[in-house]
């Protein structure tokens, strides 16, 4: 009997001192000196072997009573502790929303111009019902060339415009893409009309100065369908020029030329009004009808289908756009033209918002 007392004694002691701990420190004292190694808990334990057996079960049960009840007890307390520091942490910790971002990588990264542009004009052309569709960068004379409908003796088969691999085992020559063309090729092998993509990329040719180099930056944009003709192309044209220069109005003129992949072909001049430099053309790119020939080398009727499609260097749409007047600092790694030039990472351009706000 004079054991129950003690462990009723006991219990209570504990209990009392688990409602008085005040936070979680004072509580976390409570339990190791109850349910400790050495706790007074665990040294009532450490009597049950000097006890008779006969008397160990029931003192055993009873001892593992309290530890079932001081261990709730602890519990249920810690849970009130935890929920009011929370509240008091709520009630004394502000946060002001409106600050600016603190220094860090998200403010002082920089997005390329290069990237920021392409990005640019994927939401300009998305907004207009078109897809983005890569290709690899080594491809097939068959995809560059060949099925563009461009003659074996083109200048632009020769080595010193084009970047050649080795013949592999059946003699076939790899090439780095001179355009991102072949995209187009592999969007009308793989899918049937009606076809609407733009393929932005990069591309590959022999050649290096203050406006050239090896390695730069295309988009190319491709429609096949039953009825498109050229003024569906000159009103894409318009409406890409004056969403990517953020202008009201653009003036367009489209000066006769000669693509092997197009017929009729075009050259794309815009007037400079749209970077503030009045009574000027600029050259953007080239355009043109989709050639038979092409059509008929991808599998598609040219008696029933027709398209048109158009390319120009994302590169130089950077330059004209944000003035940047040497086309090698593109390529440079210099921090200091990219700080610069270059976009916040937060930037994201749309159209809703403002494509270089």
């Amino acid at each position: 009997m004079a054991e129950t007392i003690d462990l009723e004694e006991l219990q209570s002691e504990l209990l009392s001192e688990i409602a008085a701990a005040k936070d979680l420190g004072a509580l976390e004292q409570v339990r190791v000196s109850a349910l400790g190694k050495s706790g007074r808990v665990s040294a009532v334990m450490k009597r049950l072997g000097s006890l008779p057996a006969e008397e160990r079960k029931t003192f055993g049960a009873a001892v593992n009573a309290v530890k079932t009840r001081v261990s709730e007890a602890l519990d249920s307390h810690k849970t009130i502790l935890e929920s009011a520091a929370l509240e008091a942490r709520l009630a004394s910790e502000q946060a002001d929303i409106t600050l600016p971002v603190r220094p860090g990588p998200v403010s002082e990264g920089r997005i390329h111009p290069v990237s920021h542009v392409m990005d640019e004009l994927a939401e300009i052309f998305a907004d207009m019902g078109f897809a983005i569709a890569e290709g690899p960068d080594i491809e097939s004379d068959d995809y560059n060339f060949t099925k563009l409908n461009i003659p074996q003796e083109h200048p632009a088969r020769q080595e010193h415009d084009t970047f050649y691999f080795h013949p592999d085992s059946n003699g076939e020559r790899l090439v780095l893409r001179t355009h991102t063309s072949p995209v187009q090729i592999r969007t009308m092998l793989s899918q049937k009309p009606p076809i609407r993509i733009i393929a932005p990329g990069r591309v590959y040719r022999c050649d290096s100065d203050q406006t050239h180099t090896p390695m730069f930056h295309q988009i190319e944009a491709l429609v096949i369908d039953e009825s498109t003709h050229m003024g569906h192309l000159k009103w894409v044209l318009e409406e890409m020029c004056k969403a990517f220069f953020e202008v009201d109005e653009v003036k367009m003129r489209l000066r006769a030329s000669h693509f092997p992949f197009t017929e009729p072909s075009a050259e794309i001049d815009i007037g400079a009004e749209a970077i503030g430099k009045p009574g000027q053309w600029l050259e953007i790119g080239g355009c043109g009808m989709v050639h038979p020939n092409v059509l008929v080398n991808c599998g598609l009727d040219p008696q029933r289908y027709q398209g048109f499609a158009f390319g120009m260097g994302i590169d130089r749409m950077a330059m004209l756009k944000y003035g940047i007047p040497d086309l090698r600092a593109f390529f440079s790694a210099d921090l200091r033209w990219l700080r610069h030039y270059g976009f916040s990472m937060l930037d994201v351009p749309t159209l809703a918002g403002g494509l270089s706000s």
